[in-house]
């Protein structure tokens, strides 16, 4: 008997499939003469995931983290110590983002006490733009109307440590961001983690493959079938507010996903944004009920949703079609219009039937 067997599962706007085929050795039950598998499967969820990912700094909160309480503690002016980040970024051939943790380091000696906690408390005094704090259960709230399973993340090329101690921390399933290595006193000795703006793009594949562990490589980097991948790019969001986002915006936007460019009084880079290609809106950054802003998410969430419904929608035409198909004989030669045990699975592998057949 030679068995094809297709079956596909609804997930987050895609189909999970696994597909098998055996033909068993002649005189020998218990062994097969050829065997193919390919069999794709995740973990599922009841409802598909929607991803909403931010930047940090100029888009969820007015100014970079570390103006609010480091640089003031060290007695600088914010302008002084950005100058001086860029200073050590050119003499060293730096990072930009392993420079200001290096100064953040040698800056504060003798000055401030820098460890885990302090940074940690600091996330206290960062300013949030109006409207955040309450951002999160509104769009869960209108996500979850619309059959949808919304999930919030951080990927910015700020601290950690200094978002982790912000009032909206909890929302966020992970938080990417720099991050710092302490020793037994809890003092900073070494970068554990640094994201420029194109690493920043490495974190928007793990959440599509799911591998959210950031000490995860070679799962991230295997190859991974699109119907197997958690969230789709078409069911991401990405905010944030210039050209640092860039990467990301372009990533998101050509997979079919949604980026939005926020600005806070001028919006020409958030339009030159827009004119480029690389976000499809712009929207002041006032995530207060019933803003701009708010308004283009509910847009996008409707579209996910209803692309959603509609491929559900196929599956069940599919299903009900499957329930036409009869078994074939066994042994029957292909056929010029394609039917037979090579035509059907042609078929199968085409999507065009989900479950036959060929006969006992």
């Amino acid at each position: 008997m030679v068995v094809f067997l297709l079956t596909e599962i609804m997930i987050f706007s895609k189909i999970t499939v696994t597909f098998s085929w055996s033909i068993p050795k002649k005189g020998d039950a218990a062994g097969t003469e050829d065997i193919q598998e390919v069999k794709y499967v995740q973990e599922r969820t009841e409802r598909p995931v929607l991803a909403l990912m931010y930047d940090f700094d100029c888009t969820l909160s007015p100014r970079d983290m570390q103006e609010y309480g480091f640089i003031p503690e060290l007695g600088m002016d914010p302008q002084d110590f950005w100058a001086e980040c860029v200073k050590v970024t050119k003499e060293n051939k730096m990072d930009q983002i392993l420079s200001y943790m290096y100064l953040m380091v040698r800056l504060s000696r003798g000055k401030i006490l820098l460890n885990r906690q302090t940074l940690v408390e600091m996330g206290k005094d960062v300013v949030l733009f109006p409207g955040v704090e309450t951002w999160f259960s509104r769009i869960n709230a209108y996500a979850e109307k619309e059959g949808l399973q919304p999930e919030h993340y951080i990927i910015s090329s700020g601290l950690k440590e200094i978002i982790e101690g912000t009032p909206i921390a909890h929302e966020f399933k992970e938080i990417y961001a720099a991050s710092f290595v302490y020793d037994e006193a809890g003092v900073p000795v070494w970068p554990a983690m640094a994201l420029n703006y194109t690493s920043k793009t490495q974190f928007m594949f793990r959440i599509n493959k799911g591998v959210l562990d950031v000490t995860e490589n070679r799962e991230l980097n295997e190859y991974m079938p699109e119907e197997r991948r958690r969230v789709p790019f078409t069911n991401m969001i990405y905010i944030g507010d210039g050209y640092t986002d860039v990467p990301c915006m372009r990533l998101i936007k050509s997979y079919g996903g949604h980026s939005i460019a926020v600005f806070q009084e001028n919006r020409k880079t958030a339009d030159s944004l827009i004119l480029q290609g690389r976000a499809n809106f712009a929207a002041k950054a006032d995530y207060r009920e019933g803003g701009e802003l708010e308004q283009m998410v509910f847009a996008v969430i409707d579209k996910v949703a209803a692309e959603n419904r509609i491929s559900r929608m196929n599956l069940e035409a599919k299903d009900r079609a499957v329930q036409q198909e009869k078994p074939r004989t066994e042994g029957t030669p292909e056929k010029p219009d394609g039917k037979g045990a090579k035509g059907a699975k042609r078929r199968v592998l085409e999507g065009q039937v989900s479950l036959f057949s060929t006969g006992e």
